[in-house]
């Protein structure tokens, strides 16, 4: 069993699913139909005559996606299954195929003093199959650096300037007090003292 690439029907990338060791290529999966009950309730009560009974409708099946036996090439953001590089592929395939066939069936119909060396199949280079699906603005976008969150300590340590801060602005404020109340005191004092002498 081997992991291979889900796609959708546009060939984005959907999920990894199980398959044989043995699968490759592009198979298509479909939608899953669900039958669907009577509307009316008394029909589903009443038991069909033969005469009655109409041939089930067979549903086209829909293509839902497809399981990709080729690996995903690595390094992309959105992996994109290009489907229609991947059908040209396959039709440049069978054209190498047949001209091989051609070619062999032509070597082979000439006298064995004159064939020489049989000719070889040489199969069409694969493209590149797996594309990037997002665009270059939006893998800009994704890829920007983020501001970062403050972290707990973070966060902490901003209270705690913010503490240091307050505290150091009481401290300010007492001591002018302090102050002030001292000039107070004294002030009482010299009234005391100015006016017992009168």
């Amino acid at each position: 069993m081997k992991a291979v690439p889900k796609v959708n029907t546009d060939g984005l990338y959907i999920e990894d699913t199980i398959v044989d060791d043995a699968f490759s290529g592009v198979v298509p999966f479909y939608v899953e139909i669900e039958a669907q009950a009577p509307t009316d309730p008394d029909e589903s009560e009443q038991e069909p005559t033969p005469e009655d009974e109409q041939p089930e409708e067979t549903l086209e099946p829909v293509i839902a996606g497809y399981l990709v036996g080729i690996a995903v090439t690595p390094g992309l953001y959105r992996p994109r299954f290009d489907l229609a590089a991947w059908e040209a592929y396959q039709d440049d395939l069978q054209a190498a195929e047949s001209d091989y066939r051609q070619a062999y069936d032509e070597w082979q119909a000439q006298p064995e003093e004159e064939r020489g060396e049989p000719p070889a199949y040489v199969a069409p280079e694969m493209p590149a199959l797996w594309i990037e699906g997002l665009t270059p603005e939006e893998i800009e976008e994704i890829t920007r650096p983020q501001p970062q969150e403050p972290t707990e300590v973070d966060l902490l340590k901003e209270r705690l300037a913010a503490a240091e801060a307050r505290n150091e602005q009481l401290a300010e404020e007492s001591t002018i007090n302090q102050f002030a109340l001292m000039e107070l005191h004294m002030m009482i004092l010299e009234l005391k003292e100015g006016g017992g002498t009168a």
